[in-house]
Formats: structure tokens, sequence, C-alpha cells
């Protein structure tokens, strides 16, 4: 079963995260390869991505906030877009689109950053927004300082948080076709007023970036696990090898009912708007050219057909709506 564990070093300023969703990434493996029109990713395409819910499965759990974050990498290469969403109470869902051929031992860079356009989003969308509040998004390119290419997940985003809350971290990521795994080592904000507040943006914890030497040696000894024991030791054994001499307090892990789990929220309402926004003379044109409207969820795959009749009462005034026939499969 998929399952996180949350835990900090005692005395230090430093906490850490790990993950390994087992059940909730094959489920999203297996829609995808029971999918006739894609069928399944390519092996560099699926490591990247469970590579991505990982990550994102981290994040979520290392902040607080009661909305969904979406992590997506896009650019120029034949994998146009990769895309995970977690929701607050980590349902899972993630999507890559694939539109070129990808080499069995495709790097990033040759995936989504050919010619360093390639970048890295993430977006905190609110569960409950307050009128004209939109969803903050914080994006990176996939190259460093000095514009050399990235190849590691692990970089852009060690990368990107360094870049937003100037905070030192490490990533270690890994996923093969049954497990999506990953670590993440953090420096505390500094305390103070600043830290009080809420915000980890100060002169204090600029001053703290990449001097440490807490957060420094256990970083070091983090980098030291190796893809094949992320993917396949049990997280008493990572945590145990890796930090034998520091002492660790650890939180009641979330297993089970509230562990990662796959879930979607596409609907037959949310593609009705999708439709509604395209206009009548699009949704028309698709009619009579098809004979029905059909749209499949890249998430779920779940296919949603209106016909004639239920593309018409789309577009009818609230009021004079009846029921739809049936279409949903």
């Amino acid at each position: 079963m998929s399952e996180v564990h949350k835990f900090l070093f005692d005395g230090l300023p430093v906490r850490g995260v790990l993950v390994r969703l087992t059940d909730a990434w094959v489920e999203i493996l297996r829609r995808r390869a029971s999918s006739g029109a894609s069928g399944a990713y390519p092996l560099p395409v699926q490591n990247l991505l469970g590579e991505m819910v990982a990550a994102a499965t981290l994040m979520q759990s290392n902040i607080k906030f009661n909305g969904s974050l979406i992590l997506q990498v896009f650019g120029d290469g034949p994998v146009k877009l990769a895309v995970v969403e977690v929701m607050p109470n980590f349902g899972v869902r993630a999507t890559a689109t694939v539109l070129g051929e990808v080499a069995p031992e495709a790097t990033l860079s040759a995936m989504v950053n050919v010619n360093n356009e390639g970048k890295c989003a993430i977006t905190l969308d609110p569960q409950t927004r307050f009128p004209g509040q939109q969803p903050y998004q914080g994006v990176v390119p996939l190259f460093d300082d000095e514009h050399e290419k990235l190849e590691k997940l692990s970089d852009v985003l060690e990368h990107y948080m360094l870049q937003s809350e100037q905070l030192d971290t490490t990533l270690v990521l890994a996923a093969d076709g049954e497990v999506a795994a990953g670590l993440l080592i953090q420096r505390l904000p500094m305390a103070g007023s600043g830290n009080l507040a809420g915000s980890m943006v100060s002169q204090e914890n600029e001053d703290e970036i990449g001097v440490n030497e807490h957060y420094n040696r256990i970083a070091i000894l983090a980098s030291t696990l190796k893809r094949e024991e992320l993917l396949t030791l049990d997280v008493d054994t990572i945590l145990r090898r890796l930090f034998w001499e520091e002492s660790i307090t650890r939180f009641e892990p979330l297993t089970g009912d509230e562990a990662p789990h796959f879930s979607c929220t596409c609907s037959r309402e949310r593609v009705s708007n999708m439709i509604l926004g395209l206009g009548v003379a699009e949704a028309e044109s698709i009619i009579a050219e098809r004979g029905d409207i059909e749209v499949g969820c890249e998430f779920c795959g779940i296919k949603y057909h209106f016909d004639p009749i239920d593309a018409a009462q789309i577009f009818l005034p609230k009021e004079g709506v009846v029921p739809p026939s049936t279409g949903v499969q």
C-alpha cells in the first residue's frame, strides 16, 4: 500500500518526508496501458512521470495547504506535457502527452528540453477561493544558473524550492513499473518574527543558504541513497541505514484510507462546461462531422459521449434544461 512518513531531526533545523506509492502508481499506469488510443508509456516517460508523482506527493505533504498541488513539466521535445495533481486528501492523478519518438535511454532534456526551452511549473490551487483569487504558480527553467541543461527532475525541483522558499532542499526520486518513491530533506526556516508570521523568505533564511552544517551533513547522508534501495527497501530500513547516528522523531504515517490513492476529478458537468466554452458553432461543426461529441479524460480514461440532443441542451438557458439522455460509458 502507498504510504507517507514525516519526521524531524531532534534539536536540528531539519525535517524529512519519505513517500512510497505502490497501488496508486500501478493504477495510473494500468489505466494508461488499457487505453486503446495511446497504450503504455515508453519506459523513460514512465520513470519521469513516476518521479513527478513521488515529488508532488512529497511537496503536498510538506506544506499546509487546503488545495491541489499541480506539478507540470513541458517543453519542446517529444513529451509535450507531463502533469501530476495531488489533492488535499492525497488523491493522485497523472498523465503525459507524448507526440514523438522517445529513445529507450532518453534523458530529461531529450524528452522535454531539446532546445533548452523546457519549463517546470508548480501550481497551488486553493480548494476554496476568495473573490478574485487566482491559483499561485511558480515556474523555473530546466537549466541551471549557467544555462546548462539539468538531467534530473530532483535538481530542477531543488532549484525551485531554493528560489521560491529560500530553503535548502535535497530530493532523491525513483520510479519503475511498480513503485514511485521519494525522499525529501529540508532545512527548516529560521526562528523569528518572519517565521512566526508564516513567511519563509527572510534575511535570516538567506544567510543560512548552503552553510548550515547540520542540514549539510544530513543532506550528504540522504544523497547516498541509491535508486534500487529507494525502490525496494521498506521505510524503517531506509531511515535506519541513512540516519542511524541521528535522533529522529517520527510522526504517525499516512497509510490505508489516508494514504495517497488514485483519484480523478473529471465529470460530465466539467466536460459540458468545456463544450459550452467551444461555442454553438464549433459544437455543431463537430456533430456534423462525427455524429456526436466524444471527450476522453487523459487522466482516468473515461469517455464522455454527447449526442446531438445532449449537446443542444448544453446551450439552453438554465431554466430550459431538461434531463439529458444517458451518454457516459
